[in-house]
C-alpha cells in the first residue's frame, strides 16, 4: 500500500540506512547533532527524515569541512554532513550501489564488496615483474574537479528514480561551510567524507577512465584504487604515449594529471639490463622498489617488490608518539596491550601483507617507548635505561603474545 507521497520509499530503507550509518560512527555535522544525540529521540528524527524524503521537500544542509594534514605538511580537505543527511545519502547508495557494481571493472578496487587495497598491491606486485614500465598517475584534486552535468550523465545511464536523481544533484549543489562559519557555494566537484561520494566518484572514473581504456588501451593493464592509478606498459614509449594521450582524455573530463607527481617508473631488476632515473613509486601506502627478496629455486637476487613506504612508516611513528605511552605510568602493561594492540594488529594486517621485514623498525621503535614507560614506572629500572630494554625483551621472552608484534619480532610471525 502507498504512502500517498509524491516518492515511494520504503520506511524500511531509512531504517536498514540509519544501521549502516550508525555502524560507520563518525563526527557531528553543521548542526553539532552526534549519533547519541540523534538516537534520543531515534523513532522521530527518522520519522521526519523519511517524511521529508517522501515528500521531495528534502534539503541537504551545509557540509562541514575540516582540514586533514597529509603526510607532506599539506592538508586536504573532508566533508562531514550531519548525521540525518548520512543517513538520507546511505538511502540512496543503497538504491545505486546494486545497479552500477555490476558494471565496474575487474580493476577498479575502492569501496567495493570482496575488493581491498592490499587485492590491488598484491596484482600491482605481479604486474609489475610480467611488464617492464609502469605510469604512475596522479590526478590533481580529483573529488573537487568532478563535473556534476558528467557525473549526472553517468549516473542517469544505470538509473531512472527520480528521487535518486533528485537527491543526488541536491548533494552536488550543497554549500560548504567553512573553518571560520562562512557558507561556500559549490560549482564542481564532490565533498570526500560523504557517504555517496566514493560510489560517484566510482562511477565518475568508470567513464572517464576505466572504459576508455578498455576501448583505447585494451592491452595495457591497471589498477585503480578511487583516483590512485597505476599502468603497466611494454616499453617506456608506450608508457609516454598513453601519458599523452590521457592528458587529452582527462582534460576532456575536468580532470587535469599533476606534472610533478605523475612519473614514468622502470621496474629495475637483476633480469632487467636498462636504466632508468625513475625505479620506485608509491601505491597504496607502499612504496615498490628493487629489493633484495627470495626469487624462485629459493635463491636470493634482487626483485621488484612492495614494502610499507618511508611515508607510512614516519605516520605510524607519529601516531605512537601521539598517544604518549611513556607518561602512562597509572597504567599497567597489560592495561597498555589492551588499549594499543588494535592499532599494532592492523599495521601488521596491511602493511606486513609483503615484504613484512621493513616493519621491524618501526616495531622495535615501539619497543624503545615501552622501555621509557617501564623506565618511569619502576624505581629498580631508573638507574640505567638499558635495563628497561632488558626488562621489556626478557617480558616479550616470558610472555611473547602479550603485545601483537611481539610474535613478528621474535621470528613467530
Amino acid at each position: 500500500m502507498g504512502s500517498g507521497k509524491p516518492f515511494d520509499i520504503p520506511k524500511r530503507e531509512v531504517w536498514e540506512a540509519y544501521k549502516r550509518v550508525r555502524a560507520n560512527k563518525g563526527a557531528a555535522g553543521v548542526d553539532g547533532q552526534s549519533i547519541a544525540d540523534f538516537e534520543a529521540d531515534l523513532t522521530n528524527n527518522l520519522y521526519k527524515l523519511w517524511n521529508r524524503l517522501s515528500s521531495g521537500s528534502y534539503f541537504p544542509p551545509p557540509v562541514r569541512r575540516v582540514e586533514i594534514p597529509k603526510g607532506d605538511g599539506r592538508t586536504r580537505p573532508l566533508g562531514i554532513p550531519t548525521v540525518s543527511d548520512r543517513i538520507a545519502q546511505m538511502v540512496v547508495k543503497r538504491h545505486l550501489e546494486p545497479l552500477v557494481e555490476p558494471h565496474f571493472h575487474a580493476d577498479s578496487y575502492a569501496y567495493r564488496p570482496g575488493k581491498s587495497a592490499l587485492d590491488a598491491v598484491d596484482v600491482a606486485r605481479r604486474r609489475c615483474w610480467r611488464h617492464d614500465w609502469v605510469l604512475d598517475l596522479d590526478i590533481e584534486a580529483f573529488f573537487e574537479s568532478i563535473e556534476p552535468a558528467l557525473l549526472m550523465r553517468a549516473v542517469r545511464k544505470h538509473t531512472d528514480c527520480p528521487w535518486a536523481l533528485l537527491y543526488i544533484q541536491r548533494w552536488l549543489q550543497a554549500p560548504v561551510q567553512g573553518v571560520d562559519g562562512s557558507l561556500i557555494v559549490r560549482e564542481k566537484g564532490t565533498p570526500q567524507g560523504s557517504v555517496i561520494s566514493p560510489l560517484l566518484a566510482n562511477l565518475y572514473l568508470h567513464y572517464a577512465f576505466d572504459q576508455w581504456m578498455r576501448r583505447t588501451y585494451p592491452d595495457i593493464p591497471f589498477e585503480r584504487f578511487a583516483d590512485d592509478v597505476i599502468c603497466h606498459c611494454r616499453s617506456e614509449a608506450q608508457a609516454t604515449a598513453l601519458w599523452a594521450s590521457l592528458d587529452g582524455r582527462l582534460a576532456a573530463c575536468g580532470l587535469t594529471l599533476h606534472p610533478g607527481k605523475t612519473k614514468i617508473v622502470y621496474c629495475k631488476d637483476e633480469d632487467r639490463r636498462g636504466d632508468h632515473p625513475n625505479q620506485a613509486f608509491d601505491f597504496l601506502g607502499y612504496t615498490f622498489r628493487p629489493r633484495l627478496a627470495r626469487r624462485r629455486g629459493g635463491r636470493i637476487g634482487v626483485s621488484f617488490s612492495p614494502a610499507a613506504s618511508a611515508k607510512a612508516l614516519t605516520e605510524i611513528r607519529r601516531t605512537i608518539r601521539g598517544w604518549g605511552l611513556h607518561n602512562r605510568s597509572d597504567k599497567s602493561l597489560d592495561d597498555l596491550a589492551r588499549m594499543f594492540n588494535p592499532y599494532i594488529r592492523g599495521w601488521i594486517a596491511y602493511y606486513g601483507r609483503f615484504y613484512k621485514s621493513a616493519l621491524y623498525p618501526t616495531l622495535r621503535h615501539l619497543d624503545g617507548i615501552l622501555a621509557r614507560w617501564a623506565h618511569r614506572k619502576f624505581k629498580p629500572l631508573r638507574r640505567r635505561r638499558r635495563r628497561s630494554r632488558h626488562w621489556v625483551e626478557r617480558i616479550s621472552r616470558r610472555n611473547p603474545r602479550l603485545f601483537a608484534h611481539w610474535p613478528l619480532l621474535q621470528g613467530n610471525g
